[in-house]
């Protein structure tokens, strides 16, 4: 078939062999207008046809005249049953130099290698197209009954539901409380989304403040005002964060503890949390608004690094979904924030000073005024040839403050941070980053004072690496700089 040609594009068909699949083939076929010549050795079967007014004629399918006359159909389809006359028809073509496109049905995985070999095309196995079919339809029915849960969870909220987002949340786990919310709005339902800790990065900031979306801070809040607790892309959270038990549970990681919610869906087959909530979205029938729209695609487009890593097809057609209702100049403004001369400042000092070890970086970037540029450092230090993670840490207010990330799947860096400073400050993070802070005095049992600030960060330095490397599970202190 030559190049530029297109199934859609063709009008002459042949169809050899017309049982059941063949029949309802051919009757789609001229239901679109397509010329359709059908070819079948059962002089009964072709006598009903041409009493459908379907252009049938007797003939076998292996008899190797049967070439010159399908000679001027563009596309042909070998349906019969019989696999052996399949292969027999199809090797008659390509021997008589045939060059139609070529579909033809197999049997099992043995005869689909056979039929390619002979020189197929498309080779059709109707046992994995209902497979396919079937497992498509239990998508689909699981879906609604998922969503028909979710709505009865939501509904049975009496006062108002809080969504709540892990700690220092990205995108992701923003897009998808906004959703969430969008989703309990349409049912009659209030409610807030809540996080803890920093929205740091200069993205996630222009991302919310862009969209105009509102977040409260977890402590200025008052729990017992919501009758219904939701934690979306949250994983790596636990119940015992809470006063009273989860409702509602979605994510795409799997949690490191098991969760008594009344709903949950975990969904480790896709990539983005927002893919999920984009689902509920389309199963719900809503009018997407250009906020929810945007704020889901770019939570996909984080998520997956703008689908270069580990993107599924539930990603890309939830993004396809999307894309049509987003505000696109918005999104060029998120992902294209100014960088403020502090954190220029921060990147330096970091790059200046980075030690690496194999595929894992750490860096020092010294007293720092803005504590949330170094998140921005260590997703910038990831983008450098062989770097799978990082880690930033500066000293401000006499305390040190860490962020990391990842894009190891063999490395749950909110995990090792937990590992290694949790008994010393606050670890929060999930498998793709994380971020601790630990009170200055209690890592180094030296007050801080104007004469010593020099030697503290000296000691720190050496002290933070070497408990960063050994809980990444490499040995610091003989890397060199990357360069």
């Amino acid at each position: 078939m030559s190049a530029g040609i297109t199934i859609s594009s063709m009008s002459d068909y042949a169809i050899l062999g017309c049982g059941s699949v063949g029949h309802a083939v051919a009757e789609e076929l001229v239901e679109q207008g397509k010329e359709v010549l059908i070819i079948d050795r059962d002089e009964d079967r072709v006598e009903a046809l041409r009493d459908q007014d379907l252009n049938a004629r007797t003939a076998d399918i292996r008899e190797e005249g049967l070439v010159e006359t399908i000679a001027d159909n563009e596309v042909v389809l070998i349906l019969a049953s019989d696999v052996e006359a399949n292969k027999q028809a199809v090797e008659n073509i390509r021997e008589n130099g045939g060059d139609q496109f070529v579909v033809v049905r197999a049997s099992d995985p043995v005869s689909e290698d056979e039929l390619t070999e002979l020189g197929a095309d498309v080779v059709i196995n109707p046992s994995e197209v209902i497979a396919d079919s079937a497992l498509h339809a239990l998508e689909t029915g699981e879906l609604e009954y998922k969503a028909q849960q979710l709505s009865e969870v939501i509904r049975d909220t009496d006062e108002k539901l809080a969504i709540v987002t892990h700690d220092n949340p990205d995108p992701d786990s923003i897009a998808s409380a906004v959703a969430l919310q969008a989703i309990a709005t349409t049912l009659g339902v209030e409610a807030d989304i809540l996080y803890i800790g920093d929205i740091g990065h200069q993205e996630n900031r222009a991302f919310v403040n862009l969209l105009g979306i509102e977040l409260l801070p977890y402590d200025d809040a008052t729990v017992d005002d919501y009758d219904t607790i939701a934690l979306v892309d949250h994983a790596k959270a636990t119940e015992a964060t809470f006063d009273r038990p989860v409702d509602v549970f979605i994510d795409h990681f799997e949690p490191d503890e098991e969760y008594e919610a009344e709903f949950v869906d975990i969904r480790p087959s896709v990539s983005s949390t927002s893919t999920i909530l984009t689902k509920y979205i389309q199963e719900f029938d809503l009018n997407v608004s250009e906020e929810v729209a945007t704020a889901l695609l770019y939570g996909i487009r984080a998520e997956t690094l703008d689908f270069k890593r580990d993107t599924t097809p539930a990603d890309l057609t939830a993004a396809a979904f999307l894309y049509p209702f987003a505000n696109h100049d918005t999104l060029e403004q998120v992902e294209s924030p100014s960088m403020s001369p502090e954190t220029l400042d921060v990147l330096a000092e970091a790059i200046t000073n980075r030690e690496v070890q194999g595929s894992h970086l750490v860096s020092n970037a010294g007293f720092i005024r803005d504590r949330d540029a170094l998140t921005q450092a260590a997703s910038h230090l990831l983008n450098l040839e062989g770097i799978t993670t990082t880690a930033v840490f500066g000293i401000a207010d006499d305390t040190i403050y860490l962020a990391a990330r990842s894009k190891d799947i063999r490395m749950n860096i909110g995990k090792v941070l937990q590992d290694a400073f949790s008994d010393i400050g606050e670890a929060a993070g999930h498998s793709t980053q994380a971020s601790v802070e630990i009170p200055l005095g209690i890592f180094t049992g030296i007050e801080t004072t104007d004469d010593n600030r020099d030697t503290l960060l000296s000691l720190t330095e050496e002290a933070v690496r070497r408990k960063l490397f050994d809980a990444m599970g490499v040995e610091g202190g003989e890397g060199g700089n990357g360069s």
